[in-house]
């Protein structure tokens, strides 16, 4: 494994290589991004509603446990994400190796395309499909969505941090192992953990708010009110909690 200097350094240069992508290359990444992270979810509302209601949270585990395929698939075959790109971009601006305008551009575009990812995979894989639409999956979806509704904007934002605290730390831990083995691992544990948490991700939220919305279950109001909030919160967990603490840290090593 690297040791956490070099992780920032590998960091650092991604972030740079990011920002530098053709428009049309971190659109088409940024769909696949969103789609991986909604089909994951996806995943997880399909094995969580099979199973039996007395099994309590262990059924949340399994969810889990499925889960993390998105961001695997996403950081080993290609995809861009825009909480992974919350801690790798912020990192390349610490070292003033991009602009602020750069890092808001890179954001917002692929905010952008892993939106429409997820309303992709939402409104065809879950709707049309039928994927979330009937029995006991749709009331997994249901209750998932209302979950995140329900919750205030600050307990949002807050849960958007510790969300984005563990999702760049796998980015983080990804970059630092060297063969795929262990980068599906990195990703894996953190990934899992914050799932069985329960914190929000903003992006996972762009697919089980609007699956809800498409049956008629939720409003577009209600899920800005949510994802806003969320949206920063997975910021500050991001440039924050992992970049700016550990660069701030490691970068006197280098």
């Amino acid at each position: 494994m690297y040791s956490p200097t070099e992780i920032l350094e590998k960091s650092i240069e991604t972030g740079v290589k990011k920002v530098k992508k053709p428009l049309v290359e971190k659109l088409v990444l940024g769909f696949i991004g969103g789609a991986m992270i909604s089909l994951g979810y996806l995943a997880y509302v399909r094995v969580s509603a099979s199973i039996a209601a007395d099994w309590g949270s262990f059924a949340t585990f399994i969810g889990a446990s499925v889960f993390p395929v998105g961001l695997i698939v996403i950081l080993l075959a290609g995809g861009e994400l825009i909480t992974g790109n919350m801690m790798v971009v912020a990192s390349s601006l610490f070292d003033r190796k991009i602009t602020t305008k750069e890092l808001i551009m890179n954001w917002l575009v692929i905010t952008f395309a892993n939106f429409i990812g997820a309303l992709f995979v939402a409104y065809f894989f879950g709707h049309l499909v039928g994927l979330t639409s009937s029995g006991a999956y749709l009331e997994t979806t249901i209750h998932a969505a209302q979950a995140k509704i329900a919750a205030t904007p600050l307990q949002a934002f807050i849960s958007g941090i510790g969300c984005n605290w563990f999702v760049g730390l796998a980015v983080w831990l990804c970059y630092g192992a060297k063969d795929a083995t262990g980068k599906i691992l990195a990703i894996w544990f953190p990934v899992m953990t914050f799932v069985a948490i329960g914190f929000q991700h903003s992006v996972a939220n762009m697919f089980i708010i609007p699956a809800a919305i498409f049956e008629g279950q939720a409003t577009w109001f209600a899920f800005l009110q949510n994802v806003v909030p969320v949206y920063f919160g997975n910021i500050i967990g991001g440039a924050v909690m992992v970049s700016g603490f550990y660069y701030v840290t490691f970068k006197q090593q280098a």
